[in-house]
């Protein structure tokens, strides 16, 4: 049973996801950093506030921290937009990378046997003067 948990945990899958929650983990904080050091004060410019999470409304006894969600809000679209980036990074290199295989195999056609015939036949012609 040990065995099998150690295969399980040395698996490529297990591996890369420990590795993705790591840095995953460092982004984040990296993305809160930016919400509270450079997007806020910017906001702070047209709000008036530059901690936007100390807005709260408060009706009765109840309070809505609106500034602490307003800040969840932009690391969201943060992180969400650094993630559309990468993936569409990584869909393009695939597909140059699918079409660079497709190229490399596809047979040549009768027109590209006849240049290349030319081409040799020229080439002798070359070394034969």
């Amino acid at each position: 049973m040990l065995k099998e948990f150690r295969d399980f945990l040395m698996r490529g899958n297990v591996m890369d996801l420990a590795v993705a929650v790591i840095v995953g983990g460092a982004f984040t904080t990296i993305v809160k950093s930016l919400t509270t050091n450079l997007i806020n004060p910017l906001l702070a410019l047209f709000v008036g506030k530059v901690d936007l999470s100390g807005i709260v409304l408060t009706l009765g006894t109840a309070q809505f921290k609106v500034g602490a969600f307003l800040n969840d809000v932009i690391n969201f679209i943060v992180i969400a937009f650094v993630i559309f980036l990468l993936l569409k990074g990584i869909t393009k290199l695939r597909n140059l990378a699918a079409h660079e295989t497709a190229a490399a195999e596809t047979p040549p056609t009768k027109e590209e046997e006849y240049l290349k015939e030319i081409r040799d036949l020229l080439t002798q012609q070359q070394q034969n003067k």
